[in-house]
């Protein structure tokens, strides 16, 4: 009893200091799935609320505006979904590409599970688990406009005079060092003003995802992405979460099998512009 009482004292207060860096979204609830299994399942369900670990850095997938303390996205939407599903609200809770894995296996946990562009990896599978995918992804670049003749492969981008910038603690800082050992690779914190700093010439290329890159090119006339049918790499962007969390991953991949034969995932994908999804 001495347990139940301390762990629902934690439970309110990881809750209570979340607020300043998270957002509540108010789901309709759904108690479809009430025959899953118990445990982190029940522990979600008792607690009442979904927390779910995001970079808010990745347009449009999952961005933090702060100045209204507020998320949005595709993949924002996606753990709504979720949470739907649960019977539950959710809470977002901001983490970045270098900290993510750690953020993810932390004791006490900060949150249930992370979204928001995560590539499903061997190297992730083997310290944690990924839902199946349902998102296609690949690296490919943002450039200025005038100079998308310029990169047209790899090798064109492969020079010491070319400047790539690239974010730090993700696999596009590992793709840039692991591919481009001729050119002068810049890693900047913050991820949504790379493209800015391209655009502005402070920067000549930025190594970015097939997911991240038409948004920027629609926002930003400047800016162009002319390998974009032609990705450097090929595949999924997936729910990363701990291990032993079968039960919980159990109604992450039932939902998002909901999510693409009733058209939710097709439908998300045309309001962000998305150029991919599962079928």
């Amino acid at each position: 009893m001495k347990y139940k009482i301390k762990k629902a004292l934690w439970l309110l207060t990881l809750v209570l200091t979340l607020c300043s860096t998270s957002v509540l979204a108010g789901c309709e609830t759904n108690k479809n799935l009430n025959d899953a299994p118990p445990e982190k399942v029940d522990e979600i369900r008792d607690r009442g609320t979904l927390l779910v670990g995001t970079t808010g850095d990745y347009r449009p997938l999952s961005y933090f505006e702060s100045q209204t303390g507020t998320f949005w996205g595709f993949d924002i939407e996606v753990a709504c979904e979720i949470a739907k599903a649960l019977g539950v609200n959710v809470a977002f809770v901001k983490t970045s590409w270098p900290k993510l894995t750690s953020d993810v296996l932390a004791d006490p946990q900060l949150f249930d599970f992370a979204i928001g562009g995560i590539t499903i990896s061997d190297e992730r599978n083997e310290k944690m688990m990924m839902s199946d995918g349902y998102l296609a992804n690949g690296k490919t670049i943002l450039c200025r406009a005038a100079d998308k003749d310029r990169y047209q492969s790899l090798a064109d981008i492969d020079k010491p005079e070319v400047r790539v910038m690239v974010n730090p603690g993700g696999l596009n800082e590992k793709f840039a060092y692991a591919s481009l050992p001729h050119a002068s690779i810049y890693v900047y914190p913050t991820n949504e003003d790379i493209p800015t700093l391209i655009a502005e010439g402070q920067g000549d290329v930025m190594i970015t995802e097939i997911t991240e890159a038409p948004y920027y090119v629609k926002a930003d006339s400047r800016l162009a992405a002319p390998l974009l049918g032609k990705p450097f790499t090929h595949g999924e962007i997936g729910i990363l979460m701990r291990k032993g969390q079968d039960n919980l991953m159990q109604i992450v991949n039932t939902t998002l099998q909901r999510m693409k034969d009733d058209g939710t995932l097709r439908s998300l994908q045309e309001k962000y512009g998305l150029v991919h999804t599962q079928k």
